[in-house]
């Protein structure tokens, strides 16, 4: 089920009305120049923990430092990239690119903006426990008994999955290809992990079950799952426009898989990912500082 979230902005709007006059009377000046800006930022993410964090760190950023009311809308990907094209959102920093979301791309390249990637050497694949027998995907049907028949899986409409039922197909690997979602993949892990038993599942960098487990991908020999990629952030074409400072926070937003995993790891230990978000970003106020501009 898709999730719809407003955050109001922390600001007194008796404040923000007198700002401008606040401003002249301390520069001491005659004239002032006031800049558009949006009175709610929509950004459109999926579902899976990392773009969890990334999502709403940003939306912290625009909530607590930019004063902006800020709604979250999950989708699919296809739904996800749909939307910013058609305008339905403003920004996503979910854009996986250049392999897993390379069709939406193709789609939907002339009606967005690519403001480049907030983080990158991001991964996909099959992943499990260091200490299962498996080193390759070549290896998979020699183990079919033991991985219980199957590969867990998560949403459908996943670039990831998209990816797996052709390396299934490539590979002919004979185990079945399970559809759920990225938190029943994460339960299916921990808890198989938790017994000491085999199990091979759909997996992506970053992601806060690295920090948790001792994991390995299997060899991809073919390269089906394609190299190392990026996240990148898409912004609709009229942004820029409509909020310059908006902009310029996003297309500054860059950040580590060290930072990400700090996020996902106080989400995964039972905070709210808003309170996570904001945490990180009262931790981190020099980095976000430079996003905005401030050093």
């Amino acid at each position: 089920m898709n999730k719809t979230l407003t955050l109001n902005s922390s600001g007194n709007k008796l404040f923000k009305k007198l700002k401008p006059l606040i401003i002249l009377l301390l520069a001491g000046v005659m004239i002032y120049s006031c800049s558009a800006e949006l009175e709610e930022v929509t950004i459109g993410y999926v579902e899976w923990d990392s773009e969890i964090a990334s999502t709403y760190v940003v939306a912290a950023v625009l909530q607590e430092r930019l004063d902006r009311e800020v709604h979250l809308q999950s989708a699919e990907p296809d739904e996800m990239w749909a939307g910013i094209a058609a305008g339905d959102y403003d920004v996503i920093v979910s854009a996986w690119l250049p392999e897993t979301h390379q069709s939406y791309w193709d789609s939907y390249e002339a009606d967005v903006v690519d403001l480049g990637p907030n983080l990158e050497n991001a991964k996909i694949g099959w992943v499990v426990p260091e200490y299962t027998p498996i080193n390759s995907i070549t290896e998979l049907n020699e183990f079919s008994r033991e991985l219980g028949g199957r590969i867990i899986g998560i949403d459908p409409g996943a670039g990831l999955m998209k990816a797996s039922k052709e390396a299934v197909d490539h590979y002919g690997i004979n185990l079945r290809l399970n559809e759920g979602s990225g938190t029943s993949m994460a339960s299916a892990l921990s808890s198989a992990i938790r017994n000491d038993e085999h199990i091979v599942v759909t997996g992506w960098t970053p992601h806060w079950k690295f920090t948790s487990y001792d994991l390995k991908y299997l060899d991809d020999p073919d390269g089906i799952f394609g190299d190392t990629e990026a996240i990148h952030t898409i912004v609709t074409p009229q942004l820029e426009e409509q909020d310059p400072v908006v902009y310029n926070f996003l297309n500054n937003f860059f950040w580590t898989n060290d930072d990400i995993a700090m996020v996902m790891v106080m989400i995964e230990e039972g905070m709210e990912p808003l309170d996570a978000a904001k945490a990180w970003v009262r931790d981190n106020e020099e980095k976000v500082d430079g996003w905005l501009e401030l050093e």
